[in-house]
Protein backbone atom coordinates (compact mmCIF):
# COMPACT_ATOMS: atom_id res chain seq x y z
CA UNK A 1 0.00 0.00 0.00
CA UNK A 2 1.35 3.46 -0.88
CA UNK A 3 2.41 5.72 1.97
CA UNK A 4 -0.14 8.54 1.93
CA UNK A 5 1.11 10.33 5.02
CA UNK A 6 2.43 13.87 4.51
CA UNK A 7 6.18 14.45 4.36
CA UNK A 8 7.15 16.05 7.67
CA UNK A 9 9.28 19.19 7.52
CA UNK A 10 10.80 20.43 10.80
CA UNK A 11 11.05 24.22 10.65
CA UNK A 12 13.86 24.40 13.18
CA UNK A 13 17.65 24.16 13.34
CA UNK A 14 17.50 22.99 16.97
CA UNK A 15 19.34 19.70 17.52
CA UNK A 16 17.31 19.31 20.73
CA UNK A 17 14.01 19.29 18.84
CA UNK A 18 15.37 16.71 16.40
CA UNK A 19 16.51 14.51 19.32
CA UNK A 20 13.13 14.86 21.05
CA UNK A 21 11.25 13.76 17.93
CA UNK A 22 13.61 10.78 17.57
CA UNK A 23 12.79 9.85 21.16
CA UNK A 24 9.16 9.18 20.13
CA UNK A 25 10.05 7.49 16.83
CA UNK A 26 9.48 10.46 14.52
CA UNK A 27 12.10 11.37 11.91
CA UNK A 28 11.42 14.48 9.80
CA UNK A 29 11.83 14.11 6.04
CA UNK A 30 13.66 17.45 5.89
CA UNK A 31 14.86 20.35 8.05
CA UNK A 32 14.04 23.89 6.94
CA UNK A 33 14.72 26.49 9.62
CA UNK A 34 12.45 29.51 9.40
CA UNK A 35 14.28 32.84 9.48
CA UNK A 36 12.02 35.44 11.10
CA UNK A 37 12.39 38.51 13.31
CA UNK A 38 12.00 37.22 16.88
CA UNK A 39 11.81 40.62 18.57
CA UNK A 40 8.87 40.87 21.00
CA UNK A 41 6.38 43.66 20.29
CA UNK A 42 6.17 46.47 22.84
CA UNK A 43 4.32 45.27 25.97
CA UNK A 44 3.53 41.93 24.27
CA UNK A 45 2.52 39.32 26.88
CA UNK A 46 4.78 36.22 26.90
CA UNK A 47 1.97 33.81 25.92
CA UNK A 48 0.97 35.96 22.94
CA UNK A 49 4.62 36.31 21.93
CA UNK A 50 5.41 32.60 21.92
CA UNK A 51 2.22 31.74 20.01
CA UNK A 52 2.98 34.45 17.45
CA UNK A 53 6.56 33.17 16.98
CA UNK A 54 5.45 29.57 16.31
CA UNK A 55 2.72 30.76 13.91
CA UNK A 56 5.05 33.15 12.04
CA UNK A 57 7.66 30.42 11.63
CA UNK A 58 4.94 28.14 10.23
CA UNK A 59 3.82 30.83 7.77
CA UNK A 60 7.36 31.77 6.66
CA UNK A 61 8.17 28.71 4.53
CA UNK A 62 6.92 27.45 1.19
CA UNK A 63 5.46 23.95 1.25
CA UNK A 64 4.57 21.40 -1.40
CA UNK A 65 1.03 19.95 -1.31
CA UNK A 66 2.26 16.71 0.30
CA UNK A 67 4.28 18.42 3.05
CA UNK A 68 3.41 19.27 6.64
CA UNK A 69 5.46 21.79 8.60
CA UNK A 70 6.14 21.58 12.34
CA UNK A 71 7.51 24.67 14.08
CA UNK A 72 7.94 25.59 17.72
CA UNK A 73 9.08 28.39 19.96
CA UNK A 74 10.12 28.27 23.61
CA UNK A 75 10.47 31.21 25.93
CA UNK A 76 11.00 31.75 29.64
CA UNK A 77 8.80 34.24 31.47
CA UNK A 78 9.10 35.80 34.91
CA UNK A 79 5.80 37.58 35.41
CA UNK A 80 5.23 39.55 32.20
CA UNK A 81 8.95 39.72 31.40
CA UNK A 82 10.20 37.61 28.50
CA UNK A 83 13.66 36.13 28.98
CA UNK A 84 15.00 35.31 25.54
CA UNK A 85 18.45 34.03 24.60
CA UNK A 86 21.00 36.11 26.53
CA UNK A 87 23.21 38.33 24.38
CA UNK A 88 26.22 37.87 26.65
CA UNK A 89 27.47 36.56 30.00
CA UNK A 90 26.23 39.63 31.90
CA UNK A 91 22.68 39.20 30.61
CA UNK A 92 22.78 35.45 31.37
CA UNK A 93 23.85 36.31 34.93
CA UNK A 94 21.00 38.80 35.32
CA UNK A 95 18.47 36.21 34.08
CA UNK A 96 19.75 33.56 36.49
CA UNK A 97 19.68 36.03 39.42
CA UNK A 98 16.10 36.97 38.51
CA UNK A 99 15.00 33.30 38.58
CA UNK A 100 17.09 32.32 41.62
CA UNK A 101 14.93 31.22 44.57
CA UNK A 102 11.61 31.62 42.76
CA UNK A 103 9.28 30.08 40.21
CA UNK A 104 9.14 30.98 36.55
CA UNK A 105 7.14 29.73 33.59
CA UNK A 106 8.46 28.06 30.44
CA UNK A 107 6.12 28.52 27.49
CA UNK A 108 6.41 26.37 24.37
CA UNK A 109 4.09 26.91 21.42
CA UNK A 110 3.91 24.38 18.59
CA UNK A 111 2.40 25.01 15.17
CA UNK A 112 1.58 22.33 12.60
CA UNK A 113 0.74 23.57 9.11
CA UNK A 114 -0.77 21.18 6.60
CA UNK A 115 -2.81 22.22 3.61
CA UNK A 116 -4.84 25.37 4.35
CA UNK A 117 -4.84 24.77 8.11
CA UNK A 118 -2.39 25.60 10.89
CA UNK A 119 -3.02 23.99 14.27
CA UNK A 120 -1.49 25.80 17.25
CA UNK A 121 -0.95 24.56 20.80
CA UNK A 122 0.59 26.29 23.84
CA UNK A 123 2.10 24.26 26.66
CA UNK A 124 2.94 25.93 29.96
CA UNK A 125 5.33 24.47 32.53
CA UNK A 126 6.05 25.93 35.98
CA UNK A 127 9.66 25.59 37.11
CA UNK A 128 11.23 26.37 40.48
CA UNK A 129 14.86 27.35 40.69
CA UNK A 130 16.60 27.09 44.03
CA UNK A 131 18.63 30.00 45.39
CA UNK A 132 21.94 30.19 43.55
CA UNK A 133 24.93 31.66 45.39
CA UNK A 134 27.52 33.77 43.59
CA UNK A 135 30.18 31.05 43.46
CA UNK A 136 27.76 28.53 41.92
CA UNK A 137 26.55 31.16 39.45
CA UNK A 138 30.11 31.98 38.34
CA UNK A 139 30.90 28.28 37.84
CA UNK A 140 27.75 27.89 35.79
CA UNK A 141 28.54 30.92 33.63
CA UNK A 142 32.14 29.71 33.13
CA UNK A 143 30.80 26.43 31.71
CA UNK A 144 29.07 28.37 28.91
CA UNK A 145 25.91 26.24 29.00
CA UNK A 146 23.78 29.42 28.97
CA UNK A 147 24.68 30.33 25.38
CA UNK A 148 21.83 30.13 22.86
CA UNK A 149 19.29 29.04 25.48
CA UNK A 150 16.02 30.83 26.29
CA UNK A 151 16.30 32.23 29.81
CA UNK A 152 20.01 31.38 29.85
CA UNK A 153 19.64 27.72 30.78
CA UNK A 154 18.86 24.25 29.50
CA UNK A 155 17.04 21.98 31.95
CA UNK A 156 18.82 18.95 30.49
CA UNK A 157 22.23 20.62 31.02
CA UNK A 158 24.26 21.95 33.94
CA UNK A 159 21.33 24.05 35.22
CA UNK A 160 19.52 20.83 36.22
CA UNK A 161 21.47 21.15 39.49
CA UNK A 162 19.45 24.28 40.27
CA UNK A 163 15.96 22.88 39.53
CA UNK A 164 14.36 20.77 42.28
CA UNK A 165 10.79 20.93 40.98
CA UNK A 166 8.64 21.44 37.91
CA UNK A 167 4.96 21.08 37.12
CA UNK A 168 4.06 20.32 33.53
CA UNK A 169 6.00 18.96 30.56
CA UNK A 170 9.74 18.31 30.95
CA UNK A 171 10.14 17.86 27.18
CA UNK A 172 8.43 21.22 26.56
CA UNK A 173 11.10 22.90 28.70
CA UNK A 174 13.75 21.18 26.55
CA UNK A 175 11.99 22.55 23.46
CA UNK A 176 9.10 20.35 22.28
CA UNK A 177 6.13 18.97 24.27
CA UNK A 178 6.18 15.38 23.04
CA UNK A 179 2.72 14.17 24.04
CA UNK A 180 0.99 17.16 22.44
CA UNK A 181 3.23 17.03 19.35
CA UNK A 182 2.59 13.30 18.85
CA UNK A 183 -1.19 13.86 19.08
CA UNK A 184 -1.09 16.71 16.54
CA UNK A 185 1.02 14.65 14.11
CA UNK A 186 -1.24 11.60 14.51
CA UNK A 187 -4.24 13.76 13.56
CA UNK A 188 -2.73 14.24 10.07
CA UNK A 189 -1.55 10.63 9.69
CA UNK A 190 2.06 10.88 10.89
CA UNK A 191 2.77 8.13 13.41
CA UNK A 192 5.93 6.99 15.23
CA UNK A 193 8.08 4.30 13.68
CA UNK A 194 9.06 2.33 16.76
CA UNK A 195 12.19 0.22 16.33
CA UNK A 196 11.99 -3.32 17.66
CA UNK A 197 14.26 -4.19 20.55
CA UNK A 198 16.69 -6.74 19.14
CA UNK A 199 18.40 -7.62 22.43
Amino acid sequence: MADTRPRLILGSASPRRLELLAQIGITPDALRPADIDETPCKAEPPRDYVRRMAAEKAAALDLADDEALLTADTTVAVGRRILGKPADRAEAASFMRLMSGRRHVVLTAIALRYGPRTALRLVETKVRMRSIDQAALERYLDAGDWQGKAGGYAIQGAAAAFIPWLEGSFSAVVGLPLSETAAMLAAIGIHPKIKEDTR
